[in-house]
């Protein structure tokens, strides 16, 4: 018998580390960008145990650069003693310039927000995931909720026949 494959995220090849729905649900979601993360050796231990909560960050733009505020990673108990672990320190995130440049225009002048939608290992490097989302209001969480429950509807009646 074959192997079943890892679960993978829609625009990566690896596999996936956490995922936040609540994004989703929030947000639409207009355009995603993949970017690398500046992290402590204690970090990227922690997310191969995945202790890792995505739901409460932010991404925001500062001097040219792109930071996420706000996620968690929890540190393992089995971490050096010589090292204090601040689980919701400020990141670095790691994109080119240009993809900066265009954030910034789209946050700035269109009211767009940046929101991390999921984080997945790439070639053994940790990546983020991140949507340029403009918010959503209640009936639009409606209309969104009511297009999803007709769409499983329908396929429970294509499926019996």
């Amino acid at each position: 018998m074959a192997k079943k494959p890892k679960k993978k995220t829609p625009s990566s090849g690896g596999s996936t580390i956490a995922l936040n729905k609540r994004a989703k649900h929030d947000y639409f979601i207009e355009e995603r960008f993949e970017a690398g993360i500046a992290l402590e050796g204690w970090e990227v231990k922690s997310l191969r145990e995945g202790r890792i909560n995505l739901t409460e960050s932010y991404v925001f733009v500062k001097e040219g650069e792109a930071f996420i505020s706000g996620l968690h990673i929890t540190p393992l108990k089995t971490a050096s003693t010589h090292i204090h672990p601040e689980p919701t320190r400020v990141r670095k995130l790691l994109l080119h310039r240009q993809e900066i440049n265009k954030l910034i225009g789209q946050v700035e002048r269109k009211g767009y927000t940046l929101v991390a939608t999921a984080m997945y290992w790439k070639n053994g490097r940790a990546k983020l995931e991140v949507g340029l989302g403009k918010g959503k209001k209640l009936h639009d969480k409606r209309t969104t909720e009511k297009d999803r429950d007709w769409q499983r509807d329908k396929a429970r009646l294509l499926k019996k026949g």
